[in-house]
């Protein structure tokens, strides 16, 4: 028993000395440094697959869909591709109405959406696959909505190329996102009227299309939130993509994307 008052004593002492250490520990002074974990955010991955074919020629695929755009460049173009579910064509212009390259992919499963003048023209075995679709007008295939824009020139030296009427642009709702196809065109009121476009791919090439300046101030007022320049080859060779970049890049909230339309050419490369 005579151990006893020692006992208490060392006891007391012990944890007088762990309240003074945790003391110590939430005493914070002006030299301590409070470390806070950084959160990643990642930024949200697009469902939509984008597969630049040439010219005007685009596969896009979501959801178990694939869905060509104006199909063109022959067999070899199509050949490791997916086979199509749906099928839209612009216009009767053979890089748009590809009949030779139609009539090499597996359509067996496909629809092939067109305004009435491509319908006119194709052959008749595809007659059972059509979707017919003009201006202004919208449908559903396959659960997926289609909006058919118009698409014509506005110079008077070019309105000999697309009148008014004949060709769709198309407006496809996937999902959330809603992604216009400009086809052959202008920069016309319908365009600069277009609203909530989240992929905007857009032509440019003369003497058949619109010119840099033109595409870029129609992109400017519809205000995609992002813009792919696409079917940029005129007679005199390729767009200036740069500039183009340069003219839209002074709306911040526009992304321009350059995908490969024609792989032997560099369009990033700054020119004099």
């Amino acid at each position: 028993m005579k151990f006893l008052p020692l006992y208490f004593t060392l006891v007391c002492l012990f944890f007088l000395n762990c309240k003074s250490q945790k003391k110590e520990e939430i005493d914070i002074s002006n030299e301590t440094i409070i470390e806070i974990p950084k959160k990643t955010i990642k930024k949200p991955v697009s469902d939509i697959k984008i597969d630049p074919i040439q010219h005007a020629s685009t596969i896009l695929e979501w959801k178990g869909k694939t869905i060509y755009i104006d199909p063109s460049g022959g067999f070899k173009a199509f050949e490791e591709k997916k086979p199509p579910n749906l099928v839209l064509i612009t216009d009767i212009h053979s890089d748009h109405m590809d009949i030779e390259t139609l009539d090499s992919l597996d359509l067996s499963k496909a629809e092939i959406i067109v305004p009435q003048a491509v319908a006119e023209k194709l052959p008749a075995k595809y007659t059972d696959h059509l979707v017919i679709i003009n201006n202004e007008e919208t449908k559903e295939v396959q659960g997926i909505s289609i909006e058919a824009i118009p698409m014509y020139n506005l110079r008077e030296e070019a309105l000999k190329f697309h009148n008014k009427g004949r060709g769709n642009g198309y407006v496809i709702t996937l999902g959330k996102k809603r992604l216009y196809f400009s086809g052959d065109t202008e920069d016309i009121p319908e365009m600069r009227a277009l609203k909530y476009i989240d992929m905007a791919f857009v032509c440019m090439n003369l003497p058949y299309t619109m010119t840099v300046e033109s595409a870029a101030n129609a992109v400017l007022e519809f205000k995609p939130k992002q813009v792919y320049p696409y079917h940029y080859r005129g007679t005199e060779g390729y767009s200036d993509i740069v500039k183009f970049k340069k003219l839209v890049s002074k709306d911040t909230t526009i992304e321009v994307v350059q995908l490969e339309w024609y792989p032997s050419i560099d369009h990033n490369a700054e020119k004099n």
